[in-house]
């Protein structure tokens, strides 16, 4: 018969826990939210042995067991038997091979709670290079707990934790007898007192139901019970806590002296110490960080110029020749303009999203990401964030949703809430097929001193005005957000390694799977749509314009290509797609804008990248019969209005630029702002703010351009 266990999963953030979870459970997994608060619950299903399955909850990551965030209580409040709804038999500690003292303190604390306890060792790999030897058995007598080193990534060690789960498992009634550290003196009659309220507790739990019993699920007159024991004994929370925290790192580094040997750390040490004194400099320091975004902006553009043709090159002629050999008929239209047209808007894009995402993912594997919230902190709060805010706001680089998510980790309220309200304005992902196109577009492709391309400029330009005006927003919205919370900003600065260039390569090839598998289902949904809505109008009106333009080239054969043009652009007017955007051209035609981008404005509340697929779309449908050969550029480059004048002009182009620079086009954001403020109100704010902002910045360019 087999017995089922819930098995807690815990671990200091970036320890390799979430690895290890998909290890454990595979396919077998459930995502929800914890109740009451917006954190994630990831649980799934493990088959340990063939009598035992277990639940395996995978926790929020958290340093210790004094939690400050809202995800760290939902950890401690499992730990501590606190939390109704779940009920861990056993813990499964996830410890950093690499960064064994900070990892072991949290371990030591959940020793002492007199928890089964089964500890999976990450990142030997890493702690091997780092020359960092671990005596496994000397450090299981003195922890008096199971080890079992793991490589989840492959696999490793995964049959010896469910081994190791599996004996815990045959012995949770015989937990370490032993103390961890004796913490009895430090409160001792506090703490018998309140084990004679709660005889089953150990002394460390005591401390704990003494410190904050009032977050715990007890009834009224426990909670009266121990605030009268805190009162009588006399009873210091932050004291105890000082103390017992100083003598944990006392005994943990007895513990280390013992079984791990750490080559030349002092070494290790100076030279990052060396090198934090030029990337840290207060004056060098920001250069530095400037030189370093400027050169990932330039290789955005630079880089990615080849592939970028070549895929724009290989669509294009694609299309000319299926216009060629296949039927002329609906379905025929619809794949070379419509669902070939939508393909090209998104694998175009794929090989700047790779290296954008490749050089993020290099300065956080080298430790100079963690440089770069140091160095902003001062910048962060006079807009009224502190360094924190730099994760989401970089994060937001890539996608705003899971960005404003990663602001639980702020741990003052109106922190948090500015930094969800001014992420938005960072250019994610999304913007850079947008940016690409206009500034190829309207941006001469001219080169200073042979290697600085003036488009790359643009690029990185737009990208500050972004950040700019995110810490602007900051900055006024401060005024009208209150609160009393005293805001601190602690940073662990890791020391300096080299990258991981198996992770930066699992990295790009991810985020371009996620671009074409996720964004592209929405661009080709709405090519279609497009096309359908571009193709088809009001029976009587395409009836008039291919009557008239039947006759017309019936008079006139020798023009019949500049007629059959024609006859594309009127029918294209007269679609729904075309009567759609005629309406609301009278709104945009003074930001410089006709009705076709009117209709990709629209569109791009789905999603920003599906600007790009809506024009490919909407000028592939009214392009004549012989020109399916040209790329978008070149259509977009020959695009006029009614009396002849281009469509993107420089101020055109630029003012446009500055409407996705700043707009809120992303209705999966405005959903995470409300699921995570749960309250329609801060969305609502935001895409007011966002939209006014986005026009009247984008009207003065055009007038200041035009």
């Amino acid at each position: 018969m087999s017995t089922k266990l819930n098995i807690a999963l815990v671990g200091n953030p970036n320890s390799g826990k979430s690895s290890l979870f998909n290890s454990l459970t595979g396919l077998n997994q459930k995502v929800g939210n914890f109740p009451g608060v917006t954190v994630d619950k990831k649980t799934g299903i493990s088959k340990i042995s063939d009598t035992l399955s277990a639940k395996i909850i995978d926790l929020p990551g958290t340093y210790s067991l004094y939690p400050k965030r809202n995800d760290e209580w939902v950890s401690y409040k499992v730990l501590l038997d606190q939390d109704p709804n779940i009920k861990a038999d056993i813990i499964v500690l996830v410890a950093d091979a690499s960064n064994l003292k900070r990892n072991l303190l949290f371990c030591s604390q959940i020793i002492d709670l007199k928890r089964p306890v089964v500890l999976a060792l990450t990142m030997m790999d890493i702690a091997r290079k780092n020359n960092i030897q671990i005596d496994l058995a000397g450090l299981e007598r003195e922890l008096g707990v199971l080890i079992v080193p793991v490589n989840p990534r492959k696999n490793k060690g995964i049959i010896q934790l469910k081994k190791a789960i599996d004996q815990t498992a045959e012995n949770m009634d015989r937990v370490a007898e032993r103390d961890f550290i004796n913490i009895e003196p430090l409160a001792s009659e506090a703490i018998k007192k309140v084990q004679n309220v709660f005889p089953e507790i150990s002394s460390y739990r005591a401390i704990h139901y003494l410190i904050n019993h009032e977050s715990f699920d007890l009834k009224e007159p426990l909670q009266e019970t121990i605030k009268n024991i805190e009162i009588e004994t006399k009873f210091n929370p932050t004291k105890t806590q000082a103390e017992e925290i100083l003598q944990r790192y006392g005994k943990i580094k007895t513990i280390m002296k013992q079984t791990v040997i750490e080559a030349d750390p002092l070494q290790k040490a100076l030279f990052t110490q060396r090198l934090d004194n030029i990337l840290l400099h207060r004056t060098w320091g920001y250069l530095i960080l400037i030189t370093v975004l400027f050169l990932l902006f330039q290789s955005i553009f630079v880089i990615a110029q080849f592939p970028m043709n070549a895929i724009e090159w290989t669509f294009a002629e694609a299309g000319g020749w299926l216009g060629n050999i296949l039927p002329t008929g609906w379905f025929s239209d619809l794949f070379i303009n419509g669902i070939l047209a939508g393909l090209s808007g998104i694998l175009v894009f794929v090989p700047q999203i790779m290296i954008l995402f490749g050089l993020i993912t290099l300065l956080e594997d080298t430790g100079y990401m963690a440089r770069i919230s140091f160095l902003t902190d001062k910048i962060m709060r006079k807009a009224g964030l502190n360094g924190k805010s730099v994760m989401p706001m970089v994060s937001g680089l890539a996608c705003a949703v899971p960005a404003i998510m990663s602001a639980r980790s702020i741990e003052n309220k109106k922190e948090r809430l500015l930094t969800i309200m001014c992420t938005p304005l960072m250019s994610c992902s999304a913007r850079l097929p947008v940016y690409t196109v206009l500034i190829a577009l309207v941006v001469p492709n001219k080169m200073f001193f042979g290697l600085i391309s003036l488009q790359g400029l643009v690029m990185m330009f737009l990208y500050f005005l972004g950040t700019f005006m995110a810490l602007v927003a900051a900055f006024v919205m401060k005024w009208f957000i209150k609160s009393k919370e005293k805001s601190f900003f602690i940073l662990e600065l890791p020391t300096y390694r080299g990258p991981r260039w198996k992770n930066i390569i699992s990295t790009m090839i991810e985020r371009a799977k996620i671009f074409v598998l996720e964004a592209g289902k929405v661009i080709m949904v709405i090519s279609m749509l497009l096309w359908g809505l571009s193709t088809y109008g009001p029976p009587k009106k395409m009836k008039a314009v291919t009557g008239k333009y039947a006759k017309l080239i019936q008079q006139n054969p020798s023009q019949t290509k500049e007629l059959d043009k024609l006859e594309g652009t009127e029918h294209l007017q007269n679609s729904y797609a075309g009567i759609l955007g005629k309406s609301i051209e009278p709104v945009i035609k003074p930001l410089g804008y006709d009705w076709k981008i009117g209709i990709a404005l629209i569109t791009s509340f789905a999603a920003r990248e599906v600007f790009v697929g809506t024009m490919a779309t909407l000028y592939s449908v009214g392009d004549g019969k012989d020109e399916n050969n040209a790329t978008l550029r070149e259509k977009m480059t020959a695009a006029t209005w009614p009396d002849g004048a281009k469509v993107y002009t420089l101020a055109a182009g630029l003012s446009l630029l500055i409407f996705y620079v700043l707009a809120m086009q992303c209705m999966s954001t405005l959903a995470i702002v409300k699921r995570e403020t749960h309250s329609w109100k801060w969305p609502l704010i935001m895409l007011t703010y966002m939209t006014s902002l986005a026009y009247i910045m984008s009207w003065i360019t055009f007038n200041l351009f035009k």
